[in-house]
């Protein structure tokens, strides 16, 4: 008879959140060894998530940390919606925040090769993976420096936790503002902060769109450099923060609103999960 007692399986159950008979039968396959049937059930939740690797992941939460001049954005995902609202995954997504915050993270690779207690990131994103049944990524990590900084975070369903995360770093004294513009990056996403941010290649690319569209539409040939730089603009306000028409008032940028506020802008973030 294997040497172990119901409080042996009680209690290994609540460190590794298993069921009862996988617990039951690891300690009986480890003879009451406690280590050796925490291996087996890692090992055995480790061959689940291996089943699980080309599943999709298009739910889960963004968490933001704060911290003096520095605020970390962290995405994780998973599969369901019911997962994403779960406290085990949230209390993982918190975990990881932490990991990421302490090291002014800019990337998932150092967040998952970082310290979690005795075992890294990616170790405890696998182990609590097995648990929870579901494939579980993290998939972006991003920290932005700033004189000061505004946190926004949305959630798109009120009984998930929030999906869209947005960090503004700038300089001046109108948080107000800055919470504002925060607000607007998490709707209007752009991809740049200024139209000198967006690469001379890509600028090239739609100019040369934008003229065999105002060619195609017949457009007197003298005046398609005055319609394609035109167009061009109203690229600049689609991708270009400081460009957009502002949220809250559509007859003025962004960037004049942040003039008027005694703001500038300096760097944004913004994580949308599964987008």
């Amino acid at each position: 008879m294997a040497n172990f007692t119901i409080a042996d399986i009680k209690a290994l159950r609540e460190q590794l959140g298993t069921g009862m008979v996988d617990t039951k039968k690891a300690l009986e396959e480890a003879d009451g060894d406690v280590a050796k049937a925490t291996e087996i059930l890692r090992l055995k939740g480790a061959k689940g998530n291996a089943k699980r690797a080309d599943r999709s992941t298009s739910e889960g939460l963004v968490v933001a940390r704060q911290g003096e001049g520095a605020v970390t954005l962290v995405e994780l995902v998973c599969e369901t919606d019911f997962v994403a609202k779960n406290e085990r995954f949230i209390a993982l997504a918190e975990k990881v925040a932490d990991v990421a915050a302490s090291i002014s993270a800019d990337g998932v690779d150092a967040v998952l090769a970082a310290s979690a207690g005795d075992q890294t990131v990616e170790q405890l994103v696998s182990d609590e993976a097995a648990i929870i049944g579901e494939k579980v990524e993290l998939r972006r990590v991003r920290t932005v420096k700033g004189e000061k900084t505004e946190v926004y975070l949305h959630r798109t369903s009120k009984d998930l936790p929030p999906q869209i995360g947005v960090v503004v770093a700038y300089t001046g004294d109108d948080a107000e503002t800055a919470r504002s513009i925060a607000q607007h990056i998490s709707f209007a996403n752009p991809s740049y902060l200024a139209r000198e941010d967006v690469p001379a290649a890509d600028v090239e690319k739609e100019r040369e769109i934008v003229t065999e569209i105002s060619r195609n539409e017949g457009k007197p040939e003298a005046a398609l450099p005055k319609i394609v730089e035109g167009r061009v603009s109203a690229f600049f306000k689609q991708v270009a923060l400081l460009e957009q028409d502002y949220a809250k008032d559509n007859k003025l940028s962004v960037g004049q609103v942040a003039k008027d506020a005694g703001i500038t802008v300096t760097d944004f973030a913004r994580f949308k999960v599964g987008a």
